[in-house]
């Protein structure tokens, strides 16, 4: 059966590769994004399958916006994929300033609180999944990296008490490792001045070698997940490659 899923981010690397996902796989999907040309071209290429909201997500008017259109266009909502974030500031805490921090939390954390919030009582009706798209660095500290690692631990403990406080929803935080995309770019062309410097260079050495994921790896996990995950994976914060997940690896 095809299911509606919503994807924020969608317009580029992960949130991208996601949709792409879905849309093969004969799902309906609603694409959010600030940039609109990708998402038009998802549009173009799969029809009534696909519709699309520019927008920034951090104006938390937003989140309702997208589940009236959501359900507008396709009725329902089976599942969300939380996937936008932001990697600025990249700095060090004593060098930051508190009102970046405050972006940074608006981005990646307040705007993920609102979405989840106006999209509960659809997933309720349809038992839905809630995606929250991690980082490695919710659980390890990297110089430069506070307001980044600090939101996506935030995340991780809005999966928890999502999957306590709603337990007909299944929440799973997913961690998907060094993909090659534009964070990544950001990362060595940014990063330099606050990162380590030998944590800088592993992150440039692994993209000169070719070891970074291809986004479609980590994205088909994602979008099985938002699909079919169980219920004994709800209010964990996993690795895309862990053994728990085997049945949702490409």
């Amino acid at each position: 059966m095809s299911k509606v899923i919503i994807v924020t981010g969608a317009s580029r690397g992960l949130g991208h590769a996601i949709s792409r996902v879905l849309l093969r796989d004969s799902h309906k999907v609603f694409l959010v994004a600030r940039s609109e040309d990708e998402l038009r071209q998802l549009k173009t290429e799969y029809g009534d399958a696909v519709e699309y909201m520019s927008a920034d997500l951090a104006d938390l008017k937003v989140a309702p916006e997208v589940v009236n259109s959501t359900l507008k266009a396709f009725g329902r909502i089976d599942g969300l994929v939380i996937n936008h974030s932001t990697l600025s500031p990249i700095t060090k805490l004593f060098d930051s300033d508190a009102d970046e921090w405050r972006r940074a939390f608006d981005v990646n954390v307040f705007s993920a609180v609102a979405l989840v919030k106006e999209s509960i009582p659809e997933l309720r009706k349809s038992n839905g999944r809630v995606i929250f798209v991690s980082s490695g660095a919710s659980s390890s500290a990297y110089a430069g990296w506070g307001a980044y690692g600090t939101s996506k631990a935030a995340l991780n403990h809005i999966c928890a008490h999502l999957a306590v406080e709603e337990p007909s929803l299944t929440a799973v935080a997913l961690s998907p490792g060094k993909v090659d995309t534009g964070m990544q770019k950001q990362i060595r062309e940014e990063g330099q001045t606050a990162m380590a410097p030998e944590i800088h260079a592993s992150f440039v050495a692994e993209h000169e070698s070719g070891c970074l994921l291809n986004p479609d790896q980590p994205g088909t996990v994602i979008a099985k997940l938002a699909i079919g995950a169980t219920t004994n994976l709800t209010g964990k914060h996993y690795r895309w490659n862990a053994a728990e997940l085997a049945d949702f690896q490409p």
